[in-house]
């Protein structure tokens, strides 16, 4: 969203009513505000806990094979309670377990 979205809209006749132009541009400032606040931001991020559905989905695997995966405690998670949960951290060790890096041996690749 930019200021011009916010901005109200100009017509070449000035007969509008002032109170419809100030509750229009007071409903798009409010949808703009509630936007915002519903952005989560990095601190928020790395202290919320992921349940192992929406893990999934992060990691790009199926809901079945995060919990497979914790049940055999092939992944790192945290229980809240008695449920398992991931954290961001977690989440990025679980990435970093399944990274390959070349061999010194292999050919560069050209450009």
């Amino acid at each position: 969203m930019t200021r011009s979205d916010l901005a109200p809209p100009t017509e070449a006749g000035a007969g509008e009513n002032t109170a419809t132009v100030d509750t229009t541009l007071i409903l798009r400032l409010t949808s703009a505000v509630e936007q915002l606040t519903a952005m989560h931001t990095v601190a928020s991020l790395e202290l919320r806990c992921f349940t192992p559905e929406e893990a999934a989905v992060i990691l790009g695997k199926t809901e079945n094979w995060v919990a497979e995966n914790i049940r055999a405690r092939r992944i790192p998670f945290t229980y809240v309670g008695r449920t398992p949960r991931l954290t961001a951290a977690h989440i990025r060790q679980i990435q970093a377990q399944g990274e390959v890096l070349p061999s010194k041996y292999a050919k560069p690749v050209a450009a």
